[in-house]
């Protein structure tokens, strides 16, 4: 093959490669905005008391996309402490469906069996003062910690935690409601009786 028809060539094959134009891939989609109420976009770390029973105390983990409340006790003369996360966190995430999560906790069966349960939550307030949330009260378990196949239908409750701790000296927690959901055995009552 001659010189000129490997220049040719060459030159051929060069401007059919320049020719094309240079395909980028598409950028990825943007991510959907975070919905949340207004508010909770800013960091909600911190101590908080039920509004109902001062008694329930919470501490607050927030990273800037989950808010972690951890259920904390209050021993007379001392600080408070978590109690090693044995019995109740609520953990949510700020996401586009809004500042929602789940309410964990460990409940017993009549047999003594214990069993991690889990509630849809969602913050609905965010304000100085505290945050609303909103929860499922309760459930129904059966003995091997399954969901009942029967019982009441689940029931949204709200509740106001409030910042900072309280006045020192509040009761004992007792028996009263304080945002803990209820996950009873197939009592037929959803673990609510007594209540």
């Amino acid at each position: 093959m001659s010189r000129k028809i490997q220049w040719i060539a060459a030159g051929g094959l060069a401007a059919a490669l320049t020719a094309c134009p240079a395909r980028t891939p598409a950028p990825p989609p943007a991510a959907p905005p975070i919905q949340v109420p207004p508010g909770c976009e800013k960091n909600q770390a911190g101590e908080y008391h039920h509004a109902e029973n001062p008694a329930f105390r919470y501490l607050g983990e927030d990273d800037g996309s989950k808010l972690t409340l951890t259920l904390a006790r209050t021993r007379p003369g001392a600080e408070t402490h978590t109690d090693g996360g044995t019995t109740v966190s609520i953990v949510l995430n700020r996401t586009p469906d809004g500042f929602v999560g789940e309410t964990r906790s460990t409940t017993f069966t009549t047999g003594g069996v214990a069993c991690p349960v889990r509630f849809p939550t969602r913050a609905v307030v965010c304000d100085e003062k505290g945050l609303t949330l909103r929860s499922i009260a309760s459930t129904a378990i059966d003995e091997d910690c399954r969901p009942a196949p029967s019982g009441p239908q689940p029931v949204w409750k709200e509740q106001r935690l409030l910042r900072s701790t309280p006045d020192a000296g509040v009761p004992d927690a007792g028996g009263v409601d304080a945002g803990v959901p209820d996950a009873g055995t197939t009592a037929g009552d959803g673990g609510t009786s007594g209540r």
